[in-house]
Formats: C-alpha cells, structure tokens, sequence
C-alpha cells in the first residue's frame, strides 16, 4: 500500500513537471495561480528587479515592435551623452521610409526634429521614425544594430538577438519575455522622462514635403494607458510570427512593475493578460523606502586627522519589495570599516547598510562620509597629546 502511495505521488508530481506547474519565482505559488494563455510571460518588481512570475521566460522568440524598447533605449543614452540635441533636425532616407507595417508615412528626405521621430516611435510605433533615427545616431541601421546587441549583451540579456531596429520579422531576430523585462527596466528607470511619451494617448505631427504642410495624427498603440489605473508603459509588437506581444509598465503607491507577455493568440488576450499579471502584483506586494539619502547611521574614528571621527550617511533612499501578510518589519544590520586614516574627503565609500525582514536580506545601499577629515597639523597632534597627560 505503501508502495502504491508513493507510486501515486511520484506520478501527480512528473505531470506537474510536464505541465511546467511550480514555484518559478519570489513568492509564486506552487499552482498556477494566472492561467495565461501567452506563449511566455514575466513579471517583475522595477526597483529591484526581483522575478515575481515567469512562464517561459527564457525561451527566444520574435519581438514585433516590442524591439523598440532597445531602439528608445539607446537613443536616449546618446542624447544623454551629448550625440545630439533633441531639436537637431533628422533626415528620412530612402531606406527609412520604406519600411512598411506600423509607420507615420515619412516621406525620403523629409525631416523632423528628434524629438518628434522620438514621440512617433514611442507613441505610434513607426517603423520608418525608428530607422531613422537608427541611421542619426549611428550612421546605419546595421551600426545601430550592432550597437543594439552590444547593449543588450552588457544587460544580461542572453536570450536576445537583434538583425533591425524596429522589429519586422527576419530570421535570427529574437528575444525572451525575461530580456524585454530587462530592457524595459533599464529605460523605465534611467529615463523617466519617456513617460511623458508613452502615457500620452494622442498627439501630432507636421509633415513638411514638397507638396506642403499636413498634420498627422498619432494615437497611443498601448491600450493600458486608457484601461488601467496606475499605467506608464510601455511597448506593443505584433507580427505574422510574433503573435501579439506587450511590455507593460505600471506605478502605483511607489511599486513600478513590468508585466511581459510574448506570443498571445490575441490582441485583446495580450492587454487582459498584462493586466493579469500587474493586478496580481499589486495585490500581494508593496514597496517601501528605506532611510533617506543623507540620514546618518553611524560615527567612524579617523585616525591623525583634524577631526576625531566623521559621519557615515546613507548614499541612496532604495525601495525594498515587501510580500503583503508577511511578519515582521524591516530592520537594518550596518558593514561599516572600523576606521579610517586622514586624509579623508567627504562622499568616500566606508560600508553598506543592509535591510533584513525576517532576517533575509531585502536591499543594501551605500554608506559614504558625511564631512572632510583633513589630516591634523604637528601641532594639533601635541595639543591632543598634552591633553591627554593633564
């Protein structure tokens, strides 16, 4: 009967295997508590990047337009690094404006500013606004690609490989849900300002050929900006081999997620799921700050220095993912250097204060000196000295 019992349990356990059932991330359920129907999805915690649900995450499939998170990523570190201006004006190739699928119909050797090739790629999803501005920053599509799979490879990214800028189906063109999260974060986080973009549901631009002005309308592709509460982003894709494909953003009281789905069998199914996967978020997690950036946390001896010790103040405020009914408050455990010689400059590194809940870490910042420790004169040394035998 034994025998039998386990026979049994072994069994229901290798179909739960088969059926890829199990706990896949940081406080998912052992059953699949979301039932989606997309080929792969992620969900994962902005601040942290903590994996709160994955289905498939790893497994490389075409992007779409979803490609563009990349595009947008790069452009705006190359307007940060001062590779142009965002009024500087940009030309369309002949190249460029033969893109098809998603566009805003640039016309060969029409121009607009980089800001508003940015805004239709960003808003509108334009195939021929991203190749351009493939071309601007890097000279080529194919530079700008290869710049595309350089950054990726420094994310992490290992599932990924990019052949176009903006995402049509070529072979070889693929990602996973788990990279898409990746990049998704990394512009989310370094570049806020896209949302001014990307929450925007429409907008215009002017086209200006030989045959005059026409205005052109541009309407958000992303449907979450309108049906749900809190929502910031990001990308759609879809295309004959990649399905229907969504990277969506969203905030609310200071917890940012980003919910991937690759290869819905619908256009509606890929919004409904995103939303499944960021209610599911918000319902069983929250986000806290720690203590403020400039707080002190602990006083350092310095040694043959002006002044006898010097503060040691948080760097950063970070966020910590907390999971809803879980016990306990977090507490904070300081790895501090015992002392320092002088001379010591104000924003040194001295240590690192961590948070615990439960005693499990949850997040760590840097703590750095609050003040200068000049090295002391002979002077002061012998005033100490003399002190010290009176």
């Amino acid at each position: 009967m034994k025998k039998l019992k386990r026979g049994l349990l072994a069994g229901i356990a290798a179909l739960f295997f088969a059926l890829g059932v199990g706990m896949t991330a940081f406080g998912q359920e052992e059953t699949e508590p979301l039932a989606l129907s997309s080929k792969s999805a992620v969900l994962m915690d902005g601040a942290t990047g903590t994996m709160l649900y994955e289905k498939n995450a790893h497994e490389a499939m075409p992007p779409a337009s979803v490609t563009k998170v990349m595009t947008l990523l790069l452009i705006y570190e190359a307007e940060k690094d001062g590779k142009f201006e965002w009024e500087d004006m940009v030309q369309v190739s002949e190249h460029a404006a033969g893109m098809g699928g998603s566009q805003v119909f640039l016309e060969p050797g029409e121009t607009q500013t980089a800001a508003d090739m940015t805004k239709c790629i960003a808003i509108a999803s334009a195939n021929d606004a991203a190749v351009a501005m493939a071309e601007f920053v890097a000279g080529s599509e194919e530079a700008f690609v290869e710049r595309m799979n350089r950054r990726a490879e420094e994310l992490g990214m290992k599932d990924t490989h990019f052949v176009n800028a903006c995402g049509l189906d070529v072979d070889g063109h693929v990602t996973s849900a788990y990279d898409i999260a990746l990049m998704s974060r990394e512009l989310m986080t370094n570049f806020p300002e896209i949302r001014d973009y990307t929450t925007t549901w429409q907008d215009s631009i002017t086209h200006k050929t030989r045959k005059g002005e026409t205005e052109f309308g541009l309407t958000n592709t992303n449907k979450l900006i309108k049906w749900y509460e809190g929502a910031t982003g990001l990308k759609t894709g879809s295309t004959g081999k990649a399905l229907y494909c969504l990277s969506g953003t969203a905030e609310r009281d200071g917890l940012e997620l980003i919910a991937v789905v690759m290869a819905a069998p619908d256009f509606k199914v890929r919004f409904q799921e995103v939303m499944k996967l960021l209610d599911y978020g918000f319902a069983n997690y929250s986000a806290e700050k720690g203590l403020p950036e400039g707080e002190e946390v602990t006083r350092i001896p310095v040694t043959k220095g002006k002044r006898n010790d010097v503060g040691a103040v948080v760097k950063e405020e970070i966020s910590m993912l907390v999971k809803k009914g879980g016990a306990g408050d977090w507490e904070t455990r300081t790895e501090v250097l015992p002392s320092l010689d002088a001379p010591v400059a104000k924003g040194e590194k001295v240590g690192e204060l961590v948070y615990l809940i439960n005693g499990e870490e949850v997040g760590r910042t840097e703590l750095i000196t609050a003040e200068d420790a000049p090295k002391a004169t002979i002077q002061t040394m012998l005033q100490r000295m003399i002190g010290k035998w009176r």
